[in-house]
């Protein structure tokens, strides 16, 4: 499974593969040379900070790395293969639809797309990004890797279903037994209060692929 150490960890041994340091990584991939900096990796109030996926999306381009190298980084080597294993991928259209979902919230059926995604975690699928509501963070046609059982905090991106069939990439704001607050990834969308009863599913963005 994808972890906050060792995702931090595959950035440091990437740098050092390509004999910089984190801040020296940071630069050539321009981006702001603090980007990286062991400051940088946890909150003030001490919850795990991750990288985001267009800062790692850029340090890979400018290294000229891909993604299977870096996951293997991630995986305790440097540059071991790790394994690969096929998950679902809905369109947006699907994941709102009736139907394409067990009682657990995953995809029921066969005879989807997929797509490979690395490690063990279970109870995971993805979902394509169509439109421009999720600027600036995700663009369409991006695929975002959901974890339907992964423990969820303030500060997470998350994708959430509605009883009404609106599925909804956001930013978790509060969590109760009684109501979600989030935050829109686009600023020219509002934030939103759902009431629990009214959310059919919700998981975490462990990744996305841009």
């Amino acid at each position: 499974m994808l972890s906050h150490d060792r995702i931090w960890q595959a950035i440091d041994r990437l740098a050092e593969r390509n004999r910089l340091s984190p801040s020296g990584l940071a630069r050539r991939a321009g981006l702001d040379p603090t980007t990286f900096n062991r400051s940088k990796r946890t909150s003030t109030d001490g919850r795990p900070r991750w990288p985001s996926t267009e800062s790692i999306s850029k340090i890979l381009e400018a290294t000229a790395t891909g993604l299977e190298a870096f996951l293997g980084l991630e995986a305790g080597g440097r540059g071991r293969p790790v394994a690969f294993r096929p998950v679902p991928l809905l369109g947006l259209a699907q994941a709102g639809a009736g139907g394409f979902f067990d009682d657990a919230g995953y995809p029921a059926g066969q005879g989807w797309d997929e797509v490979e995604f690395p490690g063990t975690t279970e109870n995971v699928f993805a979902l394509e990004v169509t439109g421009d509501s999720m600027l600036p963070l995700y663009r369409d046609g991006d695929r975002l890797i959901v974890a339907r059982d992964a423990q969820v905090r303030r500060g997470d991106r998350i994708v959430l279903k509605t009883r009404d069939g609106e599925v909804m990439a956001k930013v978790l704001q509060r969590k109760t037994l009684k109501q979600v607050e989030v935050a829109s990834l686009n600023p020219a969308h509002p934030g939103r209060t759902i009431p629990a009863g009214d959310i059919e599913w919700l998981g975490r963005i462990i990744w996305a692929s841009q």
